[in-house]
């Protein structure tokens, strides 16, 4: 690919990413309401081989599905759909139903599990 046709496509790319519809919707909450919100699945991932399971708290757990399921209805109940809510609450649903499945592992089906007597 010669420079010209990398500039001319660079540009393209450019002006499609930095239209006014685009940079509208950056500076909404529609997008930095979810955007921040991330920082709770992320947790949740990294908790997923970090934290040990006896710190692991059943009740928050449940609490953190429900509250992501609400809210995946939520995103898809607004209008305009809000896809990126979604996605975020997806993620933490499927990390916490994770940490979920290593709390009864560890508390119910483990024969590891220190005795707390």
């Amino acid at each position: 690919m010669s420079s010209s046709a990398t500039n001319t496509a660079a540009q393209k790319l450019s002006q499609k990413i930095f239209n006014k519809q685009t940079l509208k919707y950056v500076f909404t909450t529609h997008f930095w309401g979810p955007a921040s919100n991330f920082g709770i699945p992320v947790a949740a991932v990294l908790d997923l081989r970090n934290k040990p399971e006896d710190t692991i708290s059943g009740p928050m757990t449940v609490s953190l599905i429900a509250y992501s399921l609400v809210f995946m209805k939520y995103a898809l109940a607004v209008t305009p759909k809000n896809y990126l809510l979604f996605g975020c609450h997806a993620i933490n649903t499927v990390a916490q139903t994770g940490q979920g499945l290593r709390y009864l592992h560890y508390h119910y089906f483990s024969e590891n599990k220190k005795d707390d007597a």
